[in-house]
């Protein structure tokens, strides 16, 4: 019997991907000890017992980007956190560490090297963290969700997605989808979303330009996430919603999107085939423009500038594009050649791989 030792989270776009290999894990070795390294602290806290696996914690500790109390504080936590995951790893007999990144992700590595177990690393950002270019040092074993993605030994494995989206049969969702959000059989979709915490400059644009968007013979579904700041115009063909809880059904009856370009977002529409308009986070290192370059690079999306999306450009760009269905129609074609469907199966792939080089010792 295997035991895997799954490390990451914080944020769905860690945890997401976990939990999806760890249900996959499951399900082809029944008979395999899964367990989660994260942080009390994190998303997974909640998340991961939920899905019916065991959580082993550690203290959450940010790298330290100033000099300051908690910068001195830090080598000794850190050391404590790598000795605390050393020791779960001795005690529950764990065979190989997996890791997502996230607080809990580096102090796995250097556990694993410290106590010789393979190691397999998932990097879902094109541009990699520190976590994953520390752990990148110690493995062959390193898997990427995007191409071009600069790590040592990268494999393109792409996202390992959550099963309804992997499974998603577009016909019958696409129908299931429009009758539960109250849209038209008739007419095209723009789905509009920010992410779960919502994106204002996305969202205000939009609500300005919202008349000629659907002037264009489309209608739009709207999910305004935490930040909305907008009110519903309550015209027909719009539909604001400000969580979806069935983001499969979304997906599916979404003819074109205009999203933010979250590693799981773009991975989600380029393995279901939905051509995008990106708008990458302006804030932070800019991974989400890099995020959406290889759609972007086949013709399946356009990337637009934060800044730049404004109800002019709509006007000037988008509202002509939605008039003209084969620019939408051969935007379609390209996305899907570049989505990956299999990418839990494909991890895991490189998982066994890394279990059969360790030999019959690390079983």
């Amino acid at each position: 019997m295997t035991t895997y030792l799954l490390a990451g989270g914080g944020t769905a776009g860690h945890v997401n991907p976990l939990l999806a290999v760890a249900d996959r894990i499951s399900a082809r070795d029944p008979q395999a000890t899964v367990l989660v390294l994260g942080t009390a602290e994190g998303l997974e806290a909640r998340l991961v017992p939920e899905r019916g696996y065991e959580l082993l914690t550690i203290a959450r500790l940010p790298f330290p980007r100033r000099p300051n109390g908690a910068a001195l504080r830090f080598p000794a936590g850190f050391k404590k956190a790598v000795d605390d995951t050393r020791r779960y790893i001795r005690d529950r007999d764990v065979d190989v560490v997996i890791g997502f990144g996230g607080y809990a992700a580096a102090p796995a590595y250097l556990a694993a090297r410290g106590e010789r177990k393979p190691l397999v690393i998932h990097e879902s950002n094109a541009m990699p963290g520190m976590a994953s270019k520390l752990g990148a040092r110690f493995t062959r074993f390193v898997g990427v969700a995007f191409t071009g993605t600069k790590l040592p030994h990268a494999t393109l494995v792409g996202m390992p997605l959550r099963r309804e989206i992997e499974k998603l049969d577009i016909e019958s969702s696409r129908l299931l989808g429009l009758e539960q959000f109250g849209l038209s059989t008739d007419r095209p979709v723009l789905l509009v979303t920010g992410g779960s915490t919502g994106a204002r400059s996305i969202n205000a644009t939009v609500a300005a330009s919202i008349e000629s968007i659907l002037a264009a013979g489309w209608q739009v579904l709207h999910i305004t996430g935490a930040a909305s700041e907008i009110e519903d115009p309550q015209l027909p063909g719009y539909v604001m919603m400000r969580y979806c809880d069935r983001m499969d059904l979304a997906i599916a009856v979404a003819t074109l999107a205009v999203s933010r370009a979250g590693s799981a977002t773009v991975s989600e529409f380029g393995a279901v085939g939905v051509p995008a308009i990106f708008i990458p986070y302006p804030v932070g290192n800019g991974e989400q423009r890099f995020n959406a370059a290889g759609v972007v690079d086949a013709g399946g999306a356009i990337l637009v500038d934060d800044a730049g999306f404004t109800p002019e450009w709509v006007r000037s760009t988008l509202v002509p594009m939605l008039t003209d269905h084969s620019i939408v129609e051969a935007m379609a074609k390209h996305s899907a050649t570049v989505g990956i469907l299999d990418g839990a199966d494909r991890f895991v792939d490189l998982v066994d791989r890394a279990l059969a080089s360790a030999g019959p010792a690390s079983h």
